[in-house]
């Protein structure tokens, strides 16, 4: 039986105010860039816990057992036949889910690519029955502000340095990039299938930042809440006395988790649509194995 006070706060758990301060919640208070007031919040500069794995009863086990009997039966069925089940219990998966994991992104069943809470691009899992669980690190979105006609310059990648994949041997200089945010004053709030970062005066003092994440999942409409797609949109707000020339920048590998960027006979091509719209497609050479 699950009690009623499973939260921390039974009304309202993780009130927006003790993560945002009020005047940067007004601030946004347009366009859907402020976060909602209730949402699972995390602080950038936070660490995720170790998520421990459930376990069974003995006298779960005996009620069980009948149901683990035909699932090993249909495994090795499957096995025999020269397939691997889509569902098998008796497998240790390496991709076990982790609490640094945010809201992902894509539509449903048409794959999802988790974005932590820190900002990373974790978790992949585009191709059926696979799953890359370590983080893309050159998937960042990156901001450049110019002040002062220049004389005062502010520019970090929009996460926190402190990643597993930094400074590794094959970073691939990655960990020369500028990691300059410490999350101290920025925030992740999630509330499924949206999701809001807060940069409140990082890395720029006097510049309040919202990146919206959003995913398609619209009531009675399977066909548009299957597509694979997501939508960043970033608002600004300048509370300086001078005027800010910022450059947003999105680096993203032509990779579909792990090291599939490294395989090779990947194209990347530009592309200016009907309306104006411009952007590259990443077309990805990719043998998949069948199940």
């Amino acid at each position: 039986m699950v009690g009623a006070n499973i939260f921390h706060c039974r009304k309202q758990s993780w009130p927006p105010e003790e993560y945002v301060s009020r005047a940067t919640l007004q601030l946004l208070d347009f366009d859907s860039a402020a976060p909602p007031e209730h949402a699972w919040r995390r602080r950038l500069n936070s660490h995720a816990t170790i998520l421990k794995e459930f376990s069974v009863t003995f006298m779960e086990a005996i009620k069980l057992m009948r149901l683990g009997i035909r699932m090993w039966s249909y495994v090795r069925e499957e096995a025999s036949q020269g397939r691997t089940a889509p569902i098998n219990p008796f497998k240790r998966e390496s991709c076990k889910p982790s609490a640094t994991l945010g809201v992902p992104l894509g539509g449903m069943g048409s794959g999802s690519i988790s974005r932590g809470f820190r900002g990373e691009f974790r978790h992949w899992q585009i191709i059926p029955g696979t799953c890359e669980a370590s983080p893309v690190m050159a998937n960042q979105f990156s901001i450049f502000i110019s002040r002062d006609e220049g004389n005062k310059k502010y520019a970090s990648v929009l996460a926190p340095g402190q990643h597993e994949g930094i400074g590794k041997s094959d970073d691939q200089g990655i960990s020369s990039w500028g990691w300059n945010l410490s999350g101290q004053h920025s925030t992740y709030h999630a509330l499924f299938p949206r999701a809001w970062t807060i940069y409140d005066g990082e890395p720029d003092p006097e510049l309040k930042v919202s990146c919206r994440q959003t995913s398609p999942f619209i009531p009675h409409n399977y066909r548009d809440s299957s597509l694979p797609t997501a939508v960043f949109v970033y608002t600004l707000v300048n509370t300086g006395k001078e005027r800010a020339k910022v450059s947003l920048l999105f680096t993203w590998a032509n990779s579909i988790g792990g090291i599939s960027h490294l395989s090779g006979d990947h194209v990347n091509e530009p592309f200016i649509g009907e309306d104006g719209v411009s952007g590259v497609l990443l077309h990805h050479k990719q043998v998949i194995k069948p199940l």
